[in-house]
């Protein structure tokens, strides 16, 4: 299969984002499915509230109707193995995010899902994705990078799935504070895996659809970066999340996924270290978590902000591909 394959997934997933958003974006207007700022977070995001929420469908459909496609070409049935579990985690996860974005903007319950409800949800989805691999005979053990070490985790695996896909959905669900954040650091990621699936001839469904998100999430920075015409919601952050899990599981870089994954580990970890020291010490390490918004009250611009996120996920995800391709 030819490198130009790779272009035409990006330039299929962008067109197909940019040309629905002006159309949708007004539709979420007119639906009045506006974003609701937290009255404690950053005083500067209160102009944000009214901001069309629940973009996250539009990338949803794009990923989906583009790794349909360019599957279609290669294979008579797109819908192999792979793809239909990658499907199944993005827009189950997005399923999840929607419910709770629909809850928090149509029904006014600002914190949507309870944290039972969502977590329920989570690992339900994760639990019928480690019983579709097992039924597969899909491998359960974990490589260690630049070793040759591999541990063989057995049932021991189905809890790694679980830890993977809940976590990752969280983590990144996280780094969705800032306009264009979740979007470029996710694209950045999501290349990493696609570059590196790609060149150890992984599965191409696999590369496929990792581009095709980059694709679409760089369509959506069109109208996502700052100042936002339009939010991701749960709707995106929760599918990116899973399907990122979902993409470490299959390639067999479970281990990998916190590296390349560092900005969405970074953010998750600042939260914790916050809670765990507010709750023993009744002092804060940071201004605010999750991180982005620590630098936010330290003065510096959101865009800056934004960029400078950007440009760390960028050297995480250049780490992962040079451990994996030119180390492996």
């Amino acid at each position: 299969m030819n490198d130009y394959v790779l272009f035409i997934t990006m330039a299929i997933a962008f067109l197909i984002t940019v040309l629905i958003s002006p159309v949708f974006i007004p539709f979420l207007r007119r639906l009045k499915f506006g974003q609701s700022i937290r009255e404690e977070g950053p005083q500067s995001h209160q102009k944000k509230s009214g901001t069309p929420t629940m973009g996250g469908l539009m990338v949803l459909f794009s990923v989906s109707i583009t790794t349909l496609i360019v599957a279609s070409k290669f294979n008579p049935d797109p819908m192999t193995f792979e793809v239909f579990l990658l499907l199944f985690v993005l827009i189950g996860y997005g399923l999840i995010g929607f419910l709770d974005d629909f809850i928090k903007v149509v029904m006014k319950r600002n914190l949507g899902l309870t944290s039972k409800q969502k977590m329920l949800a989570q690992l339900i989805i994760a639990i019928v994705v480690y019983i579709i691999l097992r039924q597969h005979g899909f491998p359960t053990y974990v490589d260690i990078p630049l070793t040759d070490i591999r541990f063989d985790l057995g049932i021991g695996y189905a809890v790694l799935i679980l830890v993977m896909l809940v976590g990752a959905s969280n983590a990144v669900n996280l780094t969705d504070g800032l306009d264009g954040l979740l979007a470029g650091t996710a694209a950045v990621a999501f290349g990493a895996f696609a570059i590196i699936a790609w060149e150890g001839n992984i599965q191409f469904e696999i590369a496929v659809f990792a581009l095709a998100i980059v694709g679409a999430l760089l369509g959506f920075l069109v109208f996502n970066a700052h100042p936002a015409k339009v939010f991701m919601g749960d709707t995106g952050s929760l599918a990116l999340g899973g399907a990122i899990a979902i993409v470490a599981i299959l390639t067999k870089l479970e281990i990998l996924l916190v590296i390349i994954g560092g900005v969405f580990v970074i953010e998750t970890l600042s939260v914790i270290i916050q809670v765990i020291s507010f709750k023993t010490t009744g002092k804060r390490v940071f201004k605010m978590s999750p991180l982005h918004h620590h630098y936010e009250l330290k003065g510096w611009s959101e865009w800056r902000v934004v960029t400078s996120f950007w440009m760390l996920g960028l050297i995480f995800a250049v780490l992962g591909i040079y451990i994996e391709v030119w180390l492996g």
